[in-house]
């Protein structure tokens, strides 16, 4: 027993008692108030810092540690409470570490907090707007399954049992999950690798392509043109070439390619050509301002002298629109100036038999 040298003197050992428990609870109270007014120091109501955010969080678990404590010394000055002194300090050891893991769950909670509310939005993925719910979630149970685990040996139950059976169950749960988790960990190189975002259009080497709409853990979702909805898993996502036409930027180079016969004049082609370029560009809300249209001439074709028109649109929708609007543009143009672009043409030669003795493609 604590408190031996106190003899037989009760009334002494009951004036001892309460002054533990008093005095404790004086220091617990003394300990809320001060944790609660460091917590929030500005005046505002609202914790800005992480520090903040950690005393905060302890405001509770340290009070009711010194309670404990105060309660234990005054049970201990009672010689009546000889008897049962063992299993006192046995509850004693499981509340502390019960405590103890409360006390570092809340500390865990605020310093997550803080990172989601101040650091987070600063970060250019979402990786870790996935990735520290889950985590943070699971360092809260591995806590209080630890603080179980260390209570159950504390109350003297053998956990070595409980620990083999974990890892064979764990063993079999990981087997029975394998597709599962093989997604859940490629979710995590997709969230982590930023190649892509949300609202970006994305396309897979060989498969679907559309608008991002959500980066699960299991999935990614994409809406394709149709409107459709398609689920890729992870697993997929990770081992494909991925196109992304949102990045590095929105802006997209559009080409658009044609030819003019050989009869051409191709230096007046060419004005034409970067004329009807830069007026689009000048007109359209969809082009780049800043761009300007570029014209070359490719090759020699079969029917036709092969010239490709550069411009760049804002936005993949745009590029549709700015595609469209050039090639009727520059048709129109053409047939104004009465230019010609030729269709493939093959031409028969008789001869004297009246059958064709040579065929050419021109």
């Amino acid at each position: 027993m604590l408190f031996d040298n106190l003899g037989d003197d009760l009334l002494l050992q009951r004036v001892i008692a309460v002054a533990w428990l008093i005095g404790f609870s004086f220091a617990a109270l003394t300990l809320r108030l001060m944790l609660f007014l460091l917590s929030r120091r500005d005046g505002t109501g609202k914790t800005t810092t992480v520090a903040r955010l950690v005393l905060g969080s302890a405001r509770n678990t340290g009070p009711l540690f010194l309670l404990t404590v105060g309660a234990y010394l005054c049970i201990s000055a009672l010689s009546e409470s000889a008897p049962w002194m063992y299993g006192l300090v046995t509850t004693l050891r499981v509340i502390g570490t019960l405590l103890f893991a409360h006390g570092a769950a809340n500390i865990t909670r605020a310093a997550f907090a803080w990172y989601a509310q101040h650091v987070a939005p600063k970060t250019a993925t979402t990786f870790d707007d996935k990735m520290f719910p889950l985590l943070r979630r699971f360092l809260v149970v591995f806590l209080y399954l630890l603080a179980g685990l260390v209570s159950l040996e504390a109350s003297g139950v053998s956990i070595s049992p409980i620990l083999g059976g974990l890892g064979i169950s764990g063993l079999a749960v990981a087997l029975a999950l394998q597709p599962t988790l093989a997604n859940f960990f490629a979710g995590t190189y997709v969230l982590s690798d930023g190649g892509f975002s949300m609202g970006d259009y994305i396309e897979l080497q060989g498969g679907p392509s559309g608008y991002v709409i959500e980066v699960g853990w299991r999935s990614t979702k994409i809406r394709t043109w149709l409107n459709n909805l398609v689920v890729i898993p992870n697993s997929v996502m990770a081992d494909s070439i991925v196109t992304n036409y949102s990045g590095p930027e929105q802006a997209i180079n559009i080409i658009v390619t044609s030819g003019v016969s050989y009869e051409s004049d191709l230096r007046r082609v060419g004005e034409i050509g970067l004329e009807v370029g830069r007026q689009l560009i000048s007109d359209s809300p969809d082009a780049v301002k800043t761009a300007d249209a570029f014209f070359g001439f490719e090759h020699f074709g079969d029917s036709n002298i092969e010239f490709w028109l550069f411009l760049q649109a804002k936005n993949r929708w745009g590029s549709f629109v700015l595609t469209n609007e050039l090639i009727m543009r520059i048709h129109e143009r053409f047939k104004e100036e009465g230019i010609e672009i030729n269709y493939p043409v093959r031409k028969l030669i008789y001869g004297s038999s009246g059958s064709p003795e040579m065929i050419s493609d021109g």
